[in-house]
């Protein structure tokens, strides 16, 4: 992902809470081969950050984007003096908008208690109640069924995959004389290729130095620094699937230049390539591939559709090199494949170190995708294993522009590669959609993993019969509206 918006739980240092037992919502995980596939009961855990930090009683450690500074005076005692709090089925759903499906769960919006409301969460997928379960992908293909009907411009549903602790962070916490005694069951230990800096807590000590309360979001002084492997970053309007390698291994505590702050101008100076090389059909070319309405598209986002994602490696090998990222969708029983590259000087429907070395060329962009490894060091964080991540967000710093309108806002529509999706520019601000579109949600479903062709079949979607105001045009560049 290119920018952060929400406040996310990073190796989360808090003692366990008090007041509610944790629940994990349940969501089935089907492990396929050439035999067919086989269902587990798996559940998935609310990020920390999103939970309600207190002493022990009543007293918030942190409120209205700030740290109590009587609890949390320096790292370790914030740590020491704070609790992180579980949440009950029903808060699950009433407070964060997250919800059991038969297959799957659903993810809302805004929710609003007497307390507040809440914008977006993440989710990680649970191998027990108290690990993560670690994913590895190489010679392996990911599946699973999206419902983005009600996710206008400037939302992003997203799923992916981050070189996190299937313990939460417990032993680096350790290891670094942090306090982390909460762990994987309440959502500790996020990391991302965006070294994000608005983590409340790293390696077991709070991120209370130099926190800055006026930035939106909040942010400290350190970040937390991963491989990520964007499966789908989408609203009804665009989509993208990412890779972002890093050049360090598991979570990597930030400062100073190994960051890549945009804020210095130390982008592509930092330990992870946050570009990632982004295969985008609208941005490569293919303006009819992904939309609204199946007369337009060929992938109708009004309707349910099945994403399956390939990771091809030399020889078709476990143990052989990650070459080749491929795609394709299933929707209405049909097989969709990938859209094919429409860019002077490239040529491609997948991801590959050349597609991406050649679009980068062709878009006048910095190849950081290559110069931190390309392919094969993605496959390595692939080969460790990765955490799977469920979210809906928006976004304060880019407005998610960099998805779905024209990006960056400096340069001509015109030049390559600027335009990535129909959105306008001014139709992401989260002030905008938090006001118009606070029923807006995302479901994710049918989530298999297995052998290269084993995990898809071409059950028919269910089409959507009226659009209402998920269909509103204004949203969109007039040379869309036809």
């Amino acid at each position: 992902m290119l920018s952060i918006a929400l406040l996310v739980g990073c190796v989360v240092a808090q003692q366990p809470g008090v007041h509610e037992e944790e629940y994990h919502p349940q969501m089935p995980l089907w492990t396929c081969s050439s035999s067919g596939c086989i269902k587990q009961m798996k559940s998935v855990a609310l990020d920390a950050n999103w939970r309600w930090l207190h002493n022990g009683q009543y007293t918030n450690c942190y409120k209205d984007g700030d740290f109590n500074r009587d609890l949390c005076p320096d790292p370790l005692s914030c740590a020491r003096n704070c609790h992180l709090e579980g949440n009950s089925q029903e808060q699950y759903g009433s407070t964060y908008g997250i919800k059991e499906t038969d297959d799957g769960i659903k993810m809302d919006f805004v929710t609003t208690t007497k307390y507040g409301s809440n914008f977006g969460s993440r989710v990680y997928m649970m191998d027990t109640p108290d690990r993560y379960r670690i994913f590895k992908l190489k010679n392996r293909e990911f599946t699973l069924t999206v419902d983005m009907f009600y996710m206008p411009c400037g939302l992003n549903g997203a799923v992916y995959f981050v070189e996190m602790d299937a313990d939460g962070g417990q032993a680096a916490a350790q290891k670094a004389g942090g306090l982390n005694s909460a762990g994987a069951k309440y959502g500790t230990g996020y990391s991302d290729a965006q070294c994000p800096h608005d983590l409340k807590f790293m390696e077991g000590k709070a991120n209370v130095m130099g926190w800055n309360a006026s930035h939106d979001p909040p942010i400290g002084k350190y970040g937390a620094c991963c491989a990520e492997m964007d499966i789908w970053e989408a609203n009804s309007r665009a989509t993208a699937y990412t890779p972002h390698p890093c050049s360090i291994t598991g979570t990597y505590i930030c400062d100073g230049i190994d960051c890549g702050d945009n804020s210095k101008d130390e982008r592509y100076q930092g330990v992870c390539d946050k570009d990632g090389c982004d295969f985008n059909s609208w941005r490569l070319g293919d303006q009819k591939f992904y939309g609204r309405g199946a007369r337009k598209f060929k992938v109708d986002s009004r309707q349910k559709v099945t994403v399956v994602t390939q990771f091809i490696t030399e020889g078709n090998r476990d143990d052989g090199d990650l070459i080749d990222i491929r795609r394709f969708y299933v929707q209405d029983g049909k097989v969709i494949p990938n859209s094919n590259v429409s860019i002077a000087g490239v040529r491609g429907d997948s991801i590959t170190d050349k597609v991406c070395s050649d679009m980068k060329e062709a878009f006048g962009d910095v190849d950081d995708f290559n110069l931190k490894g390309g392919l094969k060091t993605m496959g390595e964080a692939l080969d460790r294993g990765m955490v799977l991540v469920m979210s809906l967000w928006d976004d304060a710093e880019a407005n998610m522009l960099w998805l779905d309108a024209d990006y960056p806002t400096s340069k001509s529509p015109t030049v390559p590669g600027v335009n990535r999706g129909p959105c306008n520019q001014n139709t992401g601000r989260p002030s905008f959609l938090r006001a118009k579109f606070p029923d807006a949600r995302v479901k994710y479903s049918n989530i298999k993993v297995g052998a290269i062709g084993t995990t898809f079949g071409t059950d028919a979607a269910m089409a959507a019969s009226d659009d209402g105001k998920w269909d509103d045009n204004r949203r969109l560049h007039e040379d869309v509206l036809v």
